[in-house]
Order: structure tokens, then sequence, then C-alpha cells
């Protein structure tokens, strides 16, 4: 029997991971950034704290994993951009990556070698890591936020292209700074460009052969698709990396957009698949890389740390966002949001790990210090900005204003009945469906519809839940409907819910949705696949109905549910869903779906309860 170690790499790896999805928990019930409590494990659990996971012990290994994350997180982030609405926001979003990288990268620079006890070779080299901002940190935090849609994508996009501008700039700098030849300099300089031409080159590709793979008709047998696209995205990764030198991330990137927004079948399964995993593989990440820096290396940057981090927080970020943002059509407002969040995340975290290797290797005093000031620029500014990124949305009046209209999941037939009543009384609608078909057909009929998982917080997200006063689970699958209000409960708050349940199936059941306040649509079960049906085959006729003065909730006892389906009430101008609780009085109006041929017996039902059409 062997005594127990922990000089062991794959004991390390495996407590790092159970450390780290613990703390991402942990974040998600404290509400705040998942990063801020896994720099505290890594430290607490590293060898400056209780010496439990020792990175050390990975040797070479840990280069691997690095890589093999970084591949996968910012695939997935590629995988839930969409070019439509990146389109839209195109010009602060390109100028911020190219622009802003030059600004951030020369004014850091500067403030490192003024402050820091280092020479213009150190200086620089700290100036290119911290160009990149971390989407891992900005998409979890703007989804909460509910601020402008183009500051949400500005942000999200940013932080994912500019993770490939920063890293192939602070790579080519490592190499100059190596070299120290003018010769390498001009060939570093030129090299960006051939990185990013290949990289965008061989992530296209593999992206479009991960897709031509996924369309062919069970070619990849059922539940393989999630693997494929796993092993595609780490493949394309690897192969354009040894192609041409860290070309490897703007690979990744590019492909995870083609197949976000080429699209197949079963896009939603995988897009949630590799979210989960990239929480998995950030939460070990950090761990790992905070496990690896000194406090005494921390200590040892005094004041002259905690200045750098100042001004790159409080000149250098606010001079490249309104540099960036000159000609753009950005508010005031907007330009001082943007110039306040800006966190830095894993892709600084990895790179730095990277530097101090490779300049120790080389003999080059100073890269544990840069590596250190590094994560304390990630720790200050995630904890910062994180924690104050709402207070100052809503002193700078940049937050979504008064949530309004409707969410529905399901662009069925009877979602698109439901969607047009609404739309009718003045109601905004959006609709989610993982169907393209379903839709298509929304969009012909006037309707915002996103097409993907509807379990996916940022295909929610993308869709606008934070603007909706309303979401409404009406899939065919009730327990999916479930899903769908249980999710948006815990995590995104804020929409009253409502789902459909099926009379005739016990598979959710009134009393599993009562802790989450949902309301049943339609005043109660109902058969909801007939319903379906007859709005697919367009047997429905939609009505007005007025409660006569004098009349109450008795009105809708008893309601005859094969022949009337009650839809919306509108109270003093306001709509809402009618649900099991809902309580007419007299002057509310009733919005109702009615079967064609049974108008003479449902009508006559509303008529004997003081019900008059309007």
């Amino acid at each position: 029997m062997h005594d127990i170690t922990l000089d062991h790499a794959p004991l390390t790896l495996a407590l790092a991971m159970f450390a780290g999805v613990l703390a991402q928990a942990a974040a998600r019930h404290v509400h705040v950034p998942g990063i801020v409590l896994l720099l505290v494990a890594g430290v607490g659990l590293g060898p400056d704290g209780a010496d439990l996971i020792r990175p050390h012990v990975m040797g070479e290994g840990l280069s691997a994993i690095v890589a093999f994350a970084v591949a996968i997180i910012l695939f997935e982030g590629g995988l839930n951009l969409r070019i439509e609405v990146l389109r839209s926001h195109a010009k602060p979003i390109r100028r911020l990556v190219t622009v802003g990288a030059l600004v951030t990268g020369a004014l850091a620079s500067v403030v490192a070698r003024v402050l820091m006890p280092w020479d213009w070779r150190l200086s620089i080299l700290f100036g290119t890591l911290v160009i990149v901002t971390g989407p891992t940190v900005v998409t979890p935090l703007v989804r909460r936020l509910r601020l402008a849609p183009n500051l949400t994508t500005i942000l999200i996009a940013e932080g994912i292209f500019i993770d490939a501008v920063g890293a192939t700039i602070a790579v080519v700098a490592l190499e100059i700074a190596l070299a120290g030849s003018r010769d390498a300099a001009a060939a570093g300089a030129m090299s960006i460009f051939l990185r990013f031409g290949a990289g965008a080159a061989v992530g296209a590709a593999g992206g479009l052969l991960l897709i031509a793979l996924l369309r062919v008709r069970k070619l990849v047998p059922h539940g393989l698709e999630n693997v494929l696209v796993l092993a595609a995205a780490v493949t394309t990764f690897q192969v354009s990396d040894a192609l041409v030198a860290e070309s490897g991330i703007t690979a990744a990137i590019v492909a995870g957009l083609i197949v976000g927004n080429v699209g197949f079948a079963k896009l939603g399964i995988v897009a949630d698949f590799n979210e989960q995993l990239t929480d998995l593989l950030v939460a070990t990440l950090f761990v790992l890389l905070a496990a690896d820096v000194r406090l005494d290396d921390i200590a040892a940057l005094g004041w002259r740390g905690a200045a750098v981090v100042a001004a790159l927080m409080l000149l250098v970020r606010p001079a490249t966002v309104f540099a960036s943002g000159v000609g753009t059509d950005l508010t005031r407002n907007e330009k001082l949001y943007l110039s306040w969040v800006a966190p830095r995340g894993i892709v600084a975290a990895a790179v730095a790990s990277l530097f101090a290797i490779e300049l120790a290797r080389d003999g080059v005093a100073g890269g544990v210090e840069m590596r250190a000031l590094v994560f304390v620029v990630i720790a200050v500014t995630v904890t910062v900005q994180g924690l104050t990124a709402a207070p100052v949305a809503q002193l700078l009046r940049v937050r979504l204003p008064q949530r309004s209209g409707f969410l529905i999941l399901g662009a069925n037939a009877l979602g698109r009945f439901l969607g047009a009543a609404l739309a009718d009384a003045g109601q905004r609608v959006i609709f989610v469906d993982r169907s393209e078909g379903s839709c298509r057909a929304a969009r012909d009929a006037g309707f915002t519809a996103v097409s993907g998982n509807g379990l996916s917080t940022d295909v929610l997200t993308e869709a606008g839940i934070d603007g909706v006063r309303c979401a409404v689970g009406l899939s065919p699958n009730e327990h999916v409907n479930l899903l769908f209000a249980r999710l948006i409960a815990d995590e995104l708050r804020g929409p009253e819910l409502a789902i459909g349940l099926e009379r005739y199936v016990d598979e959710v059941t009134p009393s599993m949705i009562q802790h989450h306040e949902v309301g049943i649509l339609f005043a109660g079960e109902n058969d909801l696949l007939l319903w379906l049906d007859r709005a697919r085959r367009r047997t429905l006729i939609r009505e007005r109905w007025r409660l006569a003065a004098g009349h109450d909730a008795a009105a809708l006892a008893e309601l005859p549910g094969d022949d009337i389906l009650p839809m919306a009430l509108i109270h003093d101008g306001t709509v809402a869903l009618v649900n099991r609780r809902t309580q007419p009085r007299g002057g509310d109006e009733l919005i109702v779906a009615i079967v064609a041929e049974r108008r003479d017996e449902a009508t006559a039902w509303l008529a004997a309860r003081g019900w008059n059409p309007v």
C-alpha cells in the first residue's frame, strides 16, 4: 500500500476541477463573478494556502491542458455570436479590436515603464498581455444586468475577438523580445497578419467541414454530435497552430462562428454541451493558474502594482474606448460605461503563465513578477467591475427600461396564434424555438424569432429575455417548458412566468411549479395537442369580449375548455396572460380562441355570463 502524496499530476487536476466547480456554484448562490471565488480557491488551496493543489507537478502537461481549454472556450464563444447582430454594431466592435488593441497596448506599456522597475522589453510585453478582456467574465456579467442591447453585443463580441487579436500580438511581442533584433521585429510584425489569415482560413475550413458532416443524414450516430464537435474544435485549433504558430485562437473563434451561424438540426444541444464544458474548463484552469502564483510575488509588487492597475482602469481603458468610439453612434454614457467594464479573464492568465515559463527558460528576469501583476489586474478588474457594473449602469442610464412584452418558447402554430393575439393588443412578442422552420414562419408573420435552444441562457439573452415582462413556455414538451421556467426563475430572474400544461399528460403537475410562482396558461390544464392541431389546421378564430359591470370572477368558472381557450385579459390597459388565478372584473376585456365550427355555442356561453363582443 502506497503512501498518499499530493505531488501527483492527475490528483492535482482532479482537485482543481472539483474545487473550481464548487467555487462556481458558490458564486452563483452569492451573486458574485465566478472568477472572484475561483481565484480565492486557487490561492487558498495552492502552495501558499492549504497546499492541496500543486500546479508545478503538472510540468509541461499544464501547457497542453491550457491549449485544449482555450480552444473549447473560444470555440464556444464564437458559437454563440450571431453575424446579423454583429453586423448591426460592426463599427464600434471593429474599432475596439483594432484601434482599441493598439491604444491599450501602447498606453499600458508606457504605464508599466513609468511605474514598474522594468525595461521597455518587459513593459511592452506586459502591455500586450492586458490588451485582452475576458468573455468568460463579461458574458455572465451582462446577462444579469439588462443592459441596452448594443452594449451587451459590443462587450461580448469585443471580449471574444480581442482575445484572438491580443493573444496573437502578445506572442509575437514575446518572439521579438527573445530574438532581440530589428530583422526579427520586422518579421514578427508581418507575421501577425499571416497568423490571422491562416487562423481564419483553417477555422473556416474546419467549421464548414464539421457542418457538412453533421448535415449528412445518419452519418453521425445519435449522441455523438457533442463529442464530434468537441474533437473538431480541438483539432482545428491544433492543426492551425501546427501550420502557423499561435494562429489556433483565431481558428477556434472562426470555426465556432461558422458552426453557430450556418447551423444544423441539433445545434442547441451541442451549444448546451459546449457551454457546460466551458464552465468546467474555466473553473479548472483558473484554480490551477491562481494556485501557481505565489503571494510573495504579489506582495513584492507593492504600491507600484496597485498604481498600474488603477491607471489601466481609470486612464488606459477610457482612452481606448473614446479613441475607438470616434465616428460611431455610441452615446457619451455608453462610452463611459464601456470605459468602466473591461475585466480580464482566462486568456490573459494563460498567456501570462506562458510568458513566465518562456522568459525563465531564456534566462530573462521579470517574468514571474509580470505574471503576478497580470493576476492582480485580473483579480481587481473582475472584483471591482463585477460588483459595481450594475450601479454604474443605473447611474449612467444604460440599462433597459421597464420590462415589456412577451417571450414565447415555442414558435409552433399555437404559439404563433397566441403571439398574434398579444401583438394585436399592442404587445411586443419574441419567439425562441429550435426549429428554424417554425422561426421562419414566425418571422414571416412579422415577429422576432431566435433559432436556438430555449434552455440556453446565451440564446435567451440574445433573444432579449432581460427586457421582457413575461416568459411563456409553450413548446409541445411540457417537461421542457418546466425546465425553461426553472432556468429563468433560478438564474435569470425578473420576468413573470407561465407555461402550458397538458390535461392528459401527468409528466408535470401544478404542484411541481408552485415553488417558482409559475402561472398555468389558459386558466388551467387543457388538451394542448388538440388546440395545437386546430391552430395548425387554421380552424380557430380570435375574438375579444368585454365583461359587463356587476359581473366578476365567476365569468370564467366552468369554462368549456374544448370550445373556448382564454388567452389574455386586458385590465385598465394592461395586458396579462390568463392563468388559473385570473379574476376578471367589470370592464375587463378577454381575448379568446374559439373553434370556428362551434362558434355559436361558445358565444352563447360567454354572453350568458356577462360577456359582450367588442
